[in-house]
């Protein structure tokens, strides 16, 4: 995974490399601004990157469903959340609907 805008120009020639090899490995999507969140980690609590991914029912008709799970980058300044790369989860509640 590479994170376009935070990497080098070594890095991106590095990865252009490694697309042009097996370009069906790899897919491309904008880099989003994520919100923060307090996160406990070995310093304290300290803010790291989120995002929230909302379970929806779908059929004949489509339900969102209260709560969630919310992805977290658990390295400081990082936007990688998923838990293949690194990331983690929170707990995610909903007090009203």
């Amino acid at each position: 995974m590479l994170i376009g805008p935070a990497s080098s120009s070594k890095e991106r020639d590095l990865f252009r490399q490694r697309i042009l090899r097996n370009p069906e490995n790899y897919i491309a999507q904008p880099t989003l601004s994520l919100s923060t969140c307090p996160t406990f980690v070995e310093q304290g609590i300290a803010p790291r990157h989120i995002d929230l991914r909302p379970f929806v029912l779908s059929g004949r008709t489509v339900h969102l469903v209260p709560g969630g799970l919310t992805r977290v980058a658990l390295r400081d300044g990082s936007l990688v959340v998923n838990s293949s790369q690194g990331g983690g989860t929170k707990d995610t509640w909903v007090l009203e609907e």
